[in-house]
């Protein structure tokens, strides 16, 4: 075992879960436990849907890797456990796991920062009678997208095309929320960045270009197909990568993330104005994923990714102010 193996003590690499996306998280879990044990990591799986989290403390784990994606994993809950029983852990500390998982509150921290982000609306529990579903079409356009505020990976996403479509695009949402957010539709190129760091020290990564078929980037794509091309380099404008770096930085530091973090962005293609999505605060690890791609075009292989992320592991009480 390397010194530097030795000093992060007994690692858990949690993952699974409960959330809708347990399957993408056992996935990462096994890439970044895999990663971190062929560097001499003493790193064991920690699935906390089978085993409580108190265990963590009684067993000696001495700072965790967070692989968990969505609810109870990436949005603030299992950050604040971990913050009471006093073990360093990855990525974004509980404030801003909190408001990342929540699009909808993502988005009034990147209007207040005058950060680009689609025109949306957001539709509460007690607000999605039939005749106001009819209004959203005319307050943001056709098409536009209905999504649930506080899931991942394309889960529960509809492109709604007219107004006859709107009931059965909430319904779906509510299977996964009761509030539901509606979102401008932004016609033209997908694309991620991912930023490691924290504060000022906060640096983007190369960004990655997504072609998916027709245009349908959805779970079943991210995940389970090869029919998804990702371009990184991305062919795009050196110019205009720097911007979407840029603004990608600065939504990561409005946000309060640290360790790491993946922006997911659309670029009009009437104009290049470069519209933010969201802030994924526990990104994927899977062999589909793009921060490991990324990495890698910036010479940093998954191995070391995984090292580097762990290395900063650390306790909302420990980080000094950005």
């Amino acid at each position: 075992m390397t010194a530097v193996a030795e000093s992060f003590g007994k690692v858990a690499v949690l993952m699974g879960g409960t959330s809708a996306e347990r399957e993408v998280s056992l996935m990462s879990g096994g890439g970044v436990l895999q990663a971190l044990q062929s560097q001499g990591v003493d790193a064991h799986a920690f699935d906390p849907s089978l085993r409580d989290l108190s265990e963590l403390k009684r067993e000696g784990f001495a700072r965790v890797f967070i692989a968990l994606h969505g609810r109870h994993g990436e949005d603030g809950c299992v950050q604040g456990a971990l913050e009471l029983m006093g073990i360093p852990y990855t990525g974004s500390g509980v404030m801003a796991s909190a408001i990342a998982m929540d699009k909808t509150m993502t988005k009034r921290v990147f209007v207040a920062e005058g950060l680009p982000t689609p025109r949306w609306c957001w539709l509460g529990a007690d607000d999605q009678a039939r005749e106001r579903l009819r209004t959203v079409p005319d307050q943001l356009g056709l098409p536009l997208i209905v999504k649930p505020p506080r899931e991942g990976s394309s889960i529960g996403i509809t492109k709604v095309a007219g107004y006859s479509d709107m009931t059965e695009a909430v319904a779906l949402a509510t299977r996964y929320d009761p509030d539901v957010l509606c979102e401008e539709f932004i016609d033209g190129i997908e694309v991620t960045c991912p930023v490691l760091g924290h504060g000022a020290n906060a640096q983007a990564l190369p960004v990655v270009r997504i072609v998916a078929p027709e245009g349908n980037y959805d779970y079943q794509h991210k995940y389970f197909t090869d029919d998804t091309a990702y371009l990184c380099p991305s062919g795009l404008p050196e110019a205009e990568e720097r911007e979407i770096q840029r603004v990608v930085v600065a939504a990561y530091r409005a946000l309060g993330c640290r360790g790491w973090g993946r922006a997911d962005l659309m670029i009009r293609a009437s104009d290049r104005q470069p519209f933010l999505l969201e802030m994924n605060t526990s990104p994927g690890m899977t062999g589909h994923s793009l921060v490991p791609m990324s990495a890698r075009a910036a010479g940093l292989s998954y191995e070391a990714l995984c090292l580097q992320l762990l290395a900063a592991a650390t306790l909302d009480s420990e980080v000094a102010p950005a």
